[in-house]
């Protein structure tokens, strides 16, 4: 193998050297300070890992050699490309290391679905928890989620709701039923919802079906406010089973919300509490859509109180494991099964009978001081919950071990639910944990299938796309009001989930990962599809539907992509070709030199069209290396406006989407460009196995790592690059299965 090498290196390598790059890169000041005069052997250049792999880099995207020099021919360069990475990747599984994972917390995603399958109530308590750090582009890479002094804080007073919210006893029994802002129904088409209001902005009502269990005096209160337009205040009205209550005019702001209620006598059985906006009148039709989302009526949460006698039904989670509330004398051995069965299933791992005595002794502490048995339960649950077992999820390494170590059953089955639900492992794959079968690859490849298919799989939309494509910077972006009166929150709402059902698509559907960039269908409701100027389709309901001509395929023409990628004002060829290098093709320019000049500090010296003003910025050479790779990207693009909307015109100029690449290709249309990017499948594939890997592992992909992601992403390719087949590949690989010691050096 040395020898190959070796011979590969003074026949592909050396010659381009001395032929093509010693001109600039040689000598005291090399170029750029990358030297490449002293590497005469192929051992020489894998030391040298950085260099060559900068080498690679610039010369696969044509930067080098660089407009001048004498040029590669595209075979040529494809063999010295080849030959670098080769080499690099032998030396990589040469290794045979599978990297060490950082003991981590729970995120908050993954801390709220763990409760919900834990419970089977969707309490979703972290809402309330820090947000979680982010490193390598994730939310759960255990090198950044610290542990602060405030959020120890939430732990413990999420135990202490949590437990009462699945147990009830006498002394904590709450006097009201409360639903947050995500958990309440609305009209179609009458309201849309953020992370933590429904916005109502047309006639409609917001509402839950809930059951009261006696007859007496309730309370309906919501807390919001509205927003005005003109000189009419909000109208709201309170409503029980479609039959009014009263009506508020909501008159405070944002600065001020305030709580709203009526009070109503009520039969025990299921009632349907709303509240309703009235402001929407026939004019209305008139109005631009910006007008009308102008003046909406905007809850954060609904609450039925209870008459002071009364009570709330049994929890799910109280009913099934209390049903019938023991006798005083069986009191011990039903809190033991019930923590015998709750503790292993919350710390993911069998748990010994002393553990089991001691939350035990934890359940005693309240019948010692009076209280009641259920209340008992509550403390056990708390010390089940403010765990490290639960909060942490640990892979100890055994007293005496090798360099690297199989994980056991149950750390498999937690680093596949982790990845694949971003939540606690089922009775399924718990059972196969507990045989040993699931440290078999071929049973943990069928699990992942199964996997992909449950619900719950849906977490991988939210929580892995929503940071792979950066869909959650979604929230924060801001086209102007004044040129773009057309975004409404809904069509951000829409947009969002646009970019979620196509990829939860390509996920259940087990779809070829290549419909990421050439994809001939997407989802819209009514707003998005008049939006994108798509005919045919009403009502606020998504529906999936086949794209027609050259203008949109994939999830570069979505509008989530494209406004995320975007300028208030104008679009922005910098950035949208930025994120396609880092999320798309993975190869994320450096940041710029200090002291760079900015564009926007360079405007008043710039002239011409943008276009032009970006060729002016990109003379100076520092900015070059990066803008001749990112801009003719985001030019492909210039047909789509800031908020993602078609165009053939900006102003009174027709639309230039033309580009050449640093390789030497050009195209016209973004329609070309998609066909470039095809062409380009196997790095879009690698880039994609890599964000994979990365987001399975809690952890930064390493130089180590290469070959795994090389593989992965070979075998994605024999399988006509399924979704499905990636899966496969990143939990059989040796980073998911195995670990290395603490104490080994990478």
């Amino acid at each position: 193998m040395a020898e190959g090498l070796e011979a590969g290196f003074r026949r592909e390598v050396l010659p381009v050297v001395q032929q093509a790059c010693l001109g600039c890169h040689s000598g005291s000041r090399p170029a750029g300070g990358v030297a490449l005069g002293g590497f005469k052997t192929a051992a020489s250049a894998i030391k040298a890992r950085p260099v060559w792999e900068k080498v690679a880099e610039n010369v696969r995207s044509g930067h080098m050699p660089p407009a001048g020099a004498p040029p590669l021919s595209a075979a040529r360069r494809e063999r010295l490309v080849a030959w670098i990475e080769s080499a690099l990747s032998q030396a990589d599984c040469d290794l045979r290391d599978p990297g060490r994972v950082t003991m981590r917390r729970l995120n908050r995603a993954e801390y709220n679905n763990t409760i919900r399958d834990l419970f089977g109530m969707d309490l979703r308590p972290a809402d309330s928890f820090p947000n979680d750090d982010v490193g390598y582009g994730f939310d759960n890479i255990g090198d950044v989620l610290s542990i602060s002094p405030l959020l120890l804080e939430k732990y413990v007073d999420a135990a202490e709701r949590i437990s009462r919210a699945v147990i009830a006893a006498p002394e904590t029994s709450p006097r009201a039923a409360r639903w947050e802002a995500e958990a309440l129904s609305t009209t179609p088409d009458a309201s849309f919802a953020t992370s933590t209001h429904r916005i109502v902005a047309r006639n409609g009502e917001v509402w839950v079906d809930h059951a009261v269990p006696v007859e007496g005096d309730y309370t309906l209160r919501v807390f919001g406010y509205g927003r005005q337009s003109g000189n009419e205040p909000v109208k709201m009205e309170l409503r029980v089973d479609g039959k009014p209550l009263e009506t508020f005019l909501v008159r405070v702001g944002s600065h001020l919300p305030k709580a709203f209620e009526a009070k109503v006598r009520l039969v025990p059985g299921s009632h349907r509490f709303a509240a309703a906006f009235l402001n929407e009148h026939a004019e209305d039709a008139d109005m631009s859509r910006r007008q009308v989302y102008n003046r909406n009526l905007v809850l954060d949460w609904m609450e039925v109180e209870y008459p002071a006698k009364a009570g709330l039904p049994l929890p799910p989670f109280h009913l099934r494991v209390l049903a019938t509330p023991p006798a005083p004398g069986e009191r011990e051995t039903a809190a033991r099964r019930i923590l015998s069965s709750l503790a292993p299933r919350a710390w993911r791992r069998p748990v010994t009978p002393a553990e089991v005595d001691r939350l035990l002794r934890v359940a005693r502490l309240a019948e010692r001081q009076g209280e009641s048995f259920e209340r008992g339960l509550q403390l056990a649950i708390q010390a089940v919950l403010v765990s490290p077992h639960f909060l942490f999820r640990s892979e100890p390494d055994p007293p005496a071990g090798k360099a690297e170590r199989l994980l056991n059953g149950y750390e498999l089955a937690s680093r596949l639910s982790y990845f694949l639900w971003s939540s606690m492992p089922d009775a399924q794959l718990t059972r196969l944990a507990a045989s040993g079968a699931l440290k078999d690859p071929k049973v943990l490849a069928a699990q992942a299938r199964r996997m992909l298919k449950d619900p719950r799989a849906a977490a991988l939309a939210e929580n892995f796309a929503g940071q792979w494509l950066t869909l959650r910077n979604l929230e924060t972006v801001s086209p102007d009001p004044r040129l773009f009166p057309g975004f409404t929150p809904a069509i951000r709402d829409a947009m969002r989930r646009e970019t979620e059902l196509f990829f939860t698509a390509v996920v259940r559907e087990d779809r070829s990962v290549l419909d990421f960039l050439n994809g001939r269908f997407t989802y819209v409701n009514e707003e998005l599809a008049r939006h994108y100027g798509i005919p045919g389709v009403r009502g606020g309901e998504f529906r999936k539907v086949a794209l027609q001509g050259d203008q949109r395929a994939g999830i570069l023409t979505h509008g989530s992509i494209l406004t995320l990628t975007s300028n208030p004002t104008r679009t922005s060829p910098v950035k949208r070709g930025k994120w396609i290098l880092e999320q798309i093709l993975g190869t994320p320019p450096p940041p710029p030199p200090p002291n760079t000049g900015d564009l926007e500090d360079e405007k008043r010296a710039l002239t011409g069209t943008f276009r032009q003003k970006l060729e002016q910025h990109r003379q100076n050479p520092s900015c070059a290396s990066c803008h001749n790779r990112m801009d003719p990207i985001g030019f492909a693009f210039e047909n789509y406006d800031p908020v993602g909307a078609w165009r053939t015109r900006e102003g009174d100029a027709p639309v230039d989407a033309s580009g050449t690449l640093p390789d030497g290709r050009s195209f016209h249309t973004p329609a070309e460009f998609r066909a470039i990017l095809l062409d380009r499948k196997a790095q879009f594939v690698r880039c994609l196995s890599e964000k994979l890997l990365t987001y399975a592992l809690g952890r930064g992909v390493e130089a180590r790592d290469r070959c795994h992601v090389e593989e992965i992403a070979r075998r994605a390719s024999k399988s006509g690059w399924r979704f499905s087949a990636l899966v496969e590949a990143v939990v059989q690989s040796d980073p998911f299965r195995k670990k290395r010691l603490e104490g080994r050096k990478g």
